[in-house]
């Protein structure tokens, strides 16, 4: 861990850990911040407290950590090229879509930015990802991240982010993928004749389908964003 810096702008280190304290201060910040996404997504967005406080001290999670004029972090951002620290995505699917930066190491996952109440008037958030763009730069690397559609469509975050990493260098930006959750809601038995009514084809290719897995073994999907 790096000690105090001098100076009043924020400085901008890259840690492979963070001391106990200040971790737990940024889990109740974590928590602050996308604590309402349990009731806005259907999907897991927070990591549990055990994860977060795992995720802080492993050196496979690089920790971008802005320090104030007293030695104080006072945000947080944490990316990853390793992919199986992120259990909620499948590595095969950059390695297979993205084979050449992966033979690299260069195949990166953001999971959160953090900035401290009182300094978010700084841009301490355009700063985080501003560094990170520069090291895809320097890497020649891509980097990926998940938006819940409560942030995508009401805060527009997406276009935030695509605008940011723009700024700082000529990248495009993909969707690369979605996820719909479905539900339905019965109100009377009605047979199966309705699904004699659907075309051959369709019949067939619902027959043939293996059986849906369930949604609990998504349980431990937490997303940090």
């Amino acid at each position: 861990m790096n000690s105090a810096r001098n100076g009043q702008a924020p400085t901008i280190t890259i840690e492979s850990e963070v001391d106990d304290e200040t971790a737990r201060r940024f889990y109740g910040l974590y928590v602050e911040t996308f604590g309402e996404l349990a009731r806005r997504a259907v999907a897991r967005q927070l990591l549990h407290e055990d994860e977060f406080m795992a995720e802080m001290t492993d050196p496979r999670v690089d920790k971008y950590l802005a320090w104030d004029e007293h030695g104080q972090v006072v945000a947080m951002c944490t990316l990853t090229n390793h992919l199986e620290t992120v259990p909620w995505i499948s590595p095969d699917y950059f390695s297979h879509h993205y084979p050449e930066h992966t033979a690299r190491n260069a195949v990166y996952y953001l999971g959160f930015i953090l900035v401290a109440g009182g300094r978010r008037r700084e841009h301490l958030f355009t700063e985080m990802i501003s560094q990170v763009v520069e090291m895809m730069v320097e890497e020649r690397a891509m980097c990926a991240w998940d938006v819940c559609r409560y942030n995508n469509e009401e805060l527009g975050l997406s276009a935030a982010l695509e605008a940011l990493v723009q700024e700082v260098a000529e990248a495009t930006v993909v969707t690369m993928d979605t996820q719909s959750y479905y539900s339905a809601t019965a109100v009377e038995r009605t047979g199966m004749s309705r699904l004699r009514a659907l075309p051959p084809a369709q019949r067939s290719t619902l027959d043939k389908r293996p059986e849906t897995r369930s949604r609990h073994d998504r349980s431990h999907d937490p997303r940090g964003r």
